[in-house]
């Protein structure tokens, strides 16, 4: 599939187009050709497989963010717009009900029409279109818009993530154990013992403030108070939970949550997801292919009933969000991101510069809270304000980006959120106890 063409936005920067309006054009260039280039392994048949409602095909996610910019930018802002397709606002829409009817997400991999050369038809009709809107606002259009189209271009990195995760549930199915690309080697040392980092109680300050975008739901910053407490100074590895494993922590009941106990009986849970054992060995699979379990790996594709149960059995619990977020917040943002492609979880290879280590990329790491709102909060106005608010209930809060996400697109507020029971995330979690 061709990819957009970097030179169109190059070459449109005479003296009447704004710095501004030069920036989202070439925000949006290279978030659009990302995309694309995660699909570059993809065959045709791989768009197309939803092998749980839960996960999305390949095709309708690179759909449903062309619909984004189409319904949030040139529906409401070009009066020259037209739609290429009038069922694709129906198709494509995921959980926007003020903005329409929808295709039911479970039955979404049903559609072998349109094809995925529609699909790519359509997102280059979008892309033209949206490049040639940009080429004709004037500055105060640009700063209207920019929050949408900021929106906009982190809702695209945020299926792109989606598209990788998705993309390794529907290829794990397969006994044929498809390589998405290959593994790419890295430094192999000696990983820290598991300790602690300490921190005062007191009064903190969390949530976003300053410059720069945000989710509403990063905001408003707040005061919490937070007692004595540690955490734990990196990740807990697969070595650490395969003693979990061996020490019958899927069999006690005593260390598992009510629910968590009866998703470990539903679904017969013996591990973490993807992991198989074969002649005695432990494999997990990963996006290159089935690999033999490598134990200073940071342990992913837990749910919180898991992590929870682990915690409980070392004797610790798992961080509050706010406790998170405090030990966060002075660490540079630097880890295993969708930019190095990687595609996996890392070992901490190298000394760290500071501790706790491993706090951005990876996995996500599971935190105790319940995914709330802030006091204060207030969603954004219209459609838009469907984006977070409107889940705040029966989800818990992960924190930290992983291996898939864009480095650019995380930061100490961030708060992703999902069900406890959920698992085809990259998620993983460190300890937290009272000081």
């Amino acid at each position: 599939m061709t990819l957009l063409n970097m030179s169109k936005v190059e070459a449109s920067t005479p003296a009447h187009r704004s710095d501004q309006v030069f920036t989202l054009a070439q925000q949006y260039q290279q978030i659009r050709q990302f995309t694309e280039e995660l699909c570059e392994p993809l065959v045709t048949e791989d768009y197309i497989i939803q092998a749980m409602p839960d996960v999305s095909p390949t095709k309708w996610h690179i759909a449903h963010v062309s619909w984004f910019f189409e319904t949030f930018l040139l529906r409401d802002y070009d009066p020259s717009y037209k739609l290429l397709n009038e069922t694709y606002p129906y198709l494509f829409n995921s959980y926007y009900v003020s903005a329409g009817n929808r295709w039911t997400r479970a039955n979404r991999g049903l559609l072998s029409r349109p094809t995925v050369a529609d699909v790519y038809q359509y997102r280059r009709y979008v892309d033209e279109h949206m490049l040639n809107f940009l080429e004709k606002i004037d500055e105060d259009t640009a700063q209207e818009i920019t929050p949408l189209m900021d929106i906009g271009f982190n809702h695209e990195q945020q299926h792109q993530e989606l598209m990788l995760t998705d993309i390794k549930y529907n290829f794990s199915i397969n006994p044929l154990y498809p390589v998405y690309r290959p593994y790419k080697t890295v430094k192999h040392g000696r990983i820290p013992t598991l300790g602690w980092v300490a921190y005062e109680a007191g009064v903190y300050h969390i949530g976003h403030h300053g410059d720069g975008f945000i989710f509403d739901n990063e905001a408003p910053r707040h005061r919490v108070f937070a007692e004595r407490f540690q955490l734990s100074n990196r990740l807990i590895t697969n070595g650490e939970f395969m003693e979990f494993i061996q020490d019958g922590g899927y069999e006690k009941t005593l260390l598992w949550l009510s629910m968590g106990w009866d998703a470990v009986q539903t679904n017969g849970w013996q591990a973490p997801l993807y992991w198989e054992k074969v002649d005695g060995t432990w494999y997990h699979y990963t996006l290159a292919g089935l690999r033999e379990l490598d134990l200073d790996e940071p342990v992913t594709h837990v749910s919180y009933y898991e992590a929870d149960a682990f915690a409980r059995w070392a004797g610790a619990r798992l961080p509050t969000e706010a406790e998170w977020e405090i030990a966060a917040q002075p660490l540079p943002i630097q880890g295993n991101f969708v930019d190095d492609r990687h595609y996996h979880p890392i070992p901490l290879n190298e000394p760290p510069t500071a501790f706790p280590a491993q706090m951005y990329g990876d996995v996500w790491e599971w935190t105790a809270s319940h995914y709330s709102p802030y006091p204060g909060y207030e969603p954004a106005p219209g459609s838009i304000g469907e984006y977070n608010g409107k889940f705040m209930a029966n989800q818990f809060v992960l924190r930290g980006g992983s291996c898939a996400t864009m480095a650019n697109h995380i930061r100490p507020t961030y708060r992703n959120f999902f069900p406890g029971h959920a698992r085809w995330q990259f998620m993983g979690f460190r300890l937290a106890k009272a000081a």
